[in-house]
């Protein structure tokens, strides 16, 4: 996983991408979530982009989408 430099956010605090597998790993004030099948596009985009809002990121590739499958991960596989 690659982390991606903190940025001014309001929703996320922290995001760790694997653009290879297309998943991402978002932590928001409710717990850590993971997604999957998320566009390898979109993730190399984020990647390259260190002004992109992440609060925007996750609405426009994650949330928006129907596509992907996410859980939420347990404090314990955080660490």
């Amino acid at each position: 996983m690659i982390s991606i430099q903190p940025r001014t956010s309001d929703a996320v605090d922290s995001i760790s991408v694997d653009p290879v597998r297309g998943v991402v790993r978002a932590t928001f004030s409710s717990g850590t979530y993971e997604y999957t099948g998320i566009s390898r596009r979109a993730i190399l985009n984020l990647i390259v982009n260190p002004n992109m809002s992440l609060g925007f990121w996750v609405n426009e590739n994650i949330l928006a989408k129907k596509y992907h499958d996410y859980k939420r991960l347990p404090v314990s596989m955080l660490a």
